[in-house]
């Protein structure tokens, strides 16, 4: 539907055990008839690209999409093909499956700019997509503006004015994750903290948040609002956090409450 509404290449990978690098990257195909090679670009080549069910695939593939999601290029052979911009995956796990899954490589998951929790339906949405799946056909979609267009949105949303007490405020954030000292009650809890890419993304996250509520500048609230789905997934928490029901979320409703505000 994303990928609808502003007329873009949409890709969905089904992600599986036995799935290959090449299955997302794409491969060089060797031709008999001018005996040379050929690319053969694979579904990762779009605007939107759907990894459903992400954790289901072995490490090896999970490393090829380090470079796609940081670089925003694939490496094939000895040539590098940059990928179509705007460039967005999108990923879900199954909370509760967790036969023949694998982990993600912390690397990996702090590529992702945010997580987001997704739970049950209200009853008045349930009721919506039981209507809409009994009806004789979904929903259709036009195209509301294009990726050119979003390209030049992401431009203003840099012009947001980030005034260095926000950034101190965010750093701060970031860092009281590092030293929990700082944070009485998450003594023990956190095994490691987020990395410098979580106060990048914090920084990033803020400023669209603040351009979607129609300000040029970033205030206090704007780095709240989005600080849990920045955060969540960039926390290693400890074995004694899980003993006494301490989770990422918990730990940074502490660590927000508890910085000062500027």
């Amino acid at each position: 539907t994303l990928a609808k509404l502003i007329d873009a290449d949409y890709s969905r990978i089904q992600f599986t055990p036995d799935l290959l690098p090449a299955d997302l990257l794409g491969t060089l195909i060797y031709s008999q008839r001018s005996e040379t090679f050929s690319v053969k670009k694979g579904p990762i080549f779009a605007h939107f690209v759907l990894a459903d069910e992400i954790n289901r695939a072995p490490a090896k593939v999970q490393s090829a999409l380090l470079e796609a999601m940081q670089e925003r290029q694939v490496t094939l052979g000895e040539e590098t093909y940059p990928l179509p911009s705007p460039f967005l995956v999108m990923a879900t796990q199954n909370p509760i499956e967790q036969e023949g899954t694998y982990r993600l490589p912390e690397a990996q998951v702090d590529r992702f700019l945010l997580k987001v929790v997704l739970g049950y339906p209200s009853h008045e949405e349930e009721m919506e997509i039981i209507q809409m799946n009994l009806a004789s056909q979904l929903p259709m979609v036009e195209p509301v503006t294009t990726a050119q267009q979003i390209l030049k949105v992401r431009q203003a949303v840099r012009w947001v004015y980030l005034d260095e007490k926000i950034l101190h405020y965010i750093v701060a954030l970031v860092m009281a994750t590092r030293q929990v000292e700082s944070v009485p009650a998450l003594q023990g809890m956190i095994a490691y903290g987020a990395s410098p890419r979580a106060s990048i993304s914090l920084a990033a996250a803020a400023r669209a948040y603040a351009f979607i509520a129609q300000r040029a500048y970033v205030i206090p609230e704007d780095v709240r609002a989005v600080c849990h789905d920045v955060l969540r997934h960039r926390l290693g928490m400890s074995y004694e956090a899980d003993a006494v029901g301490m989770d990422a979320d918990k730990a940074i409703a502490e660590i927000v409450n508890t910085v000062p505000v500027p």
